[in-house]
């Protein structure tokens, strides 16, 4: 969920839950240091995905911030609490297609909604997609008493000074998310020596596919853009980046940070915020901003970062039901429960 509210108003894109990217992670198998784990979670209700949606994950492994890998997720329509999933594999100039094309390394798996994992093995691949539990952790409410979301804004107008504005509450202990695990040999990914990765949700409307949502970094979506940008900047491809939403980054962090032009670029430049893509060493520990692992605490980063170290620590501790084996989210909490 830390790629939440990326919709308009502080919902989902388009009003559906489903086509909302909530989290990217990336990191090195904990059973096995010589294969990546890249998971790319949506719909915090985690009832289904989009039938009429491709969720993608794109990997540049040159520093051209085009798409050299990709692996597109496609979904069956639900039926009878049941929904099944093909991958698609491409490399070179045909990854960039915003269709699922390339090689069909997984038909028509079966999703997983219950406790059980319906883990899927093809050639070198790993794979799952179904209900898990939530690993981002964070304090809704003190997100609420800390921004003026009034209007258009989002989580663009922090309130500074006082008292801390947090509750000290995880709002997310009990919560499921959609997840698709897929995990690889680092050496098919040809990190030079990094790679770059986001995730795309595209959807069909009248015969053309819509970019709806894209994650890269944690908490940049909602955090950096109002209303008034944020469609455009989900659409947007991370090699324009740069030249298209510095000048909206360094303003806002003027404002949020009082940082000037200069100490603005330089800490976009020193994070890399801009393109807006979650870089990975796998020569290096994963911890963000290389890779990401869920003991990230990625909304105190983000304010940090924003607020140039100004707005207290939030206090919460990452979740414990978290498994060192694929497909590494717990398992989804009972409904009767949340």
């Amino acid at each position: 969920m830390s790629n939440h509210f990326t919709g308009l108003s502080l919902g989902p894109p388009l009003g559906d839950q489903r086509l909302d990217l909530c989290d990217l992670y990336a990191f090195q198998s904990p059973a096995d240091r010589n294969r990546t784990a890249i998971i790319l979670n949506a719909n915090p209700n985690a009832d289904a995905l989009h039938p009429d949606a491709i969720y993608r994950v794109n990997i540049d492994t040159d520093g051209d911030f085009l798409t050299d890998i990709a692996f597109s997720y496609v979904f069956s329509k639900p039926q009878n609490g049941r929904q099944t999933v093909s991958v698609f594999a491409a490399k070179g100039a045909e990854s960039r297609s915003p269709e699922a094309v390339g090689t069909k390394i997984i038909a028509d798996a079966e999703v997983s909604f219950g406790p059980q994992p319906n883990i899927v093995k093809s050639g070198p691949y790993t794979f799952f997609a179904g209900s898990r539990s939530d690993a981002f952790f964070f304090d809704f409410d003190g997100i609420k008493n800390l921004f003026d979301t009034r209007g258009k804004r989002n989580f663009t107008e922090p309130h500074l000074g006082g008292k801390s504005p947090w509750t000290g509450v995880d709002s997310n202990t009990e919560a499921n998310v959609f997840s698709t695990v897929i995990e690889l040999p680092t050496s098919e990914l040809d990190p030079k020596p990094e790679i770059h990765i986001w995730g795309r949700c595209s959807v069909r409307r009248d015969g053309a596919l819509l970019h709806v949502d894209r994650a890269g970094h944690p908490s940049v979506s909602s955090f950096f853009n109002t209303d008034d940008t944020k469609e455009e900047y989900n659409a947007s491809e991370p090699v324009n980046d740069r030249k298209r939403w510095l000048d909206q980054f360094v303003h806002l962090m003027g404002h949020t940070g009082n940082y000037t032009r200069e100490e603005a670029i330089a800490a976009i430049d020193k994070e890399r915020t801009l393109p807006d893509v979650l870089s990975f060493d796998p020569s290096k520990p994963a911890e963000y901003p290389n890779g990401r692992v869920f003991t990230d605490d990625v909304i105190n980063y983000r304010l940090a970062f924003l607020t140039k170290n100004e707005c207290p620590p939030t206090g919460l501790k990452p979740h414990t039901d978290v498994l060192r084996e694929f497909p590494y989210l717990g398992t989804p909490h009972s409904k009767t429960s949340g």
